[in-house]
């Protein structure tokens, strides 16, 4: 909206939210994800069955999901459940550091052209613009972020790389 103006936003009903956890194969840009009513480990493990039913074992002998530190990532029931399955194993990223997590960027993106400052006025419209969105500009393409590129990081890794030869 332009500078100095305040556009009034419609939200959908009475405060209602909806939730979505993705996960995104960076080799071919596909994004599998859930959207459910409320931020638990069940939209979670949901996501985490959805990415096993898409990998079969046939062809998958292990399958890598990288996350942040949120807490339903490390709850009782996702440990449980990631026991039952061993072929699915969680990767946990640095503390603080939501850059180095390509999928902030795609949300971002859809942050950004849908759900932010939308008309909607039926949280389910809502949804179903977030899913054209994902199915409609998928496949994303992966690019490594900027953070990656930063001379702390540069010579973190030298120093790691260093430690992996002497220990060798």
């Amino acid at each position: 909206m332009p500078k100095g103006t305040q556009v009034e936003v419609m939200t959908p009903g009475k405060n209602q939210k909806r939730y979505l956890a993705g996960a995104w194969d960076v080799r071919t840009g596909q994004v599998h994800y859930r959207v459910w009513a409320s931020k638990t480990n069940g939209l979670f493990r949901a996501l985490l069955e959805a990415v096993e039913t898409a990998y079969p074992a046939h062809h998958y002998d292990r399958i890598y999901v990288v996350v942040d530190n949120y807490k339903i990532h490390k709850a009782q029931a996702v440990e449980q459940w990631l026991m039952a399955q061993r072929r699915v194993e969680l990767v946990f990223l640095p503390p603080y550091c939501p850059k180095a997590n390509p999928i902030e960027r795609l949300f971002g993106d859809t942050h950004d052209k849908v759900t932010r400052n939308h008309t909607r006025k039926q949280i389910w419209r809502l949804v179903e613009d977030v899913k054209r969105h994902l199915a409609e500009n998928g496949p994303w393409p992966y690019r490594l972020s900027e953070i990656y590129f930063t001379a702390a990081v540069t010579a973190a890794v030298r120093s790691l790389r260093t430690q992996a030869k002497a220990i060798a």
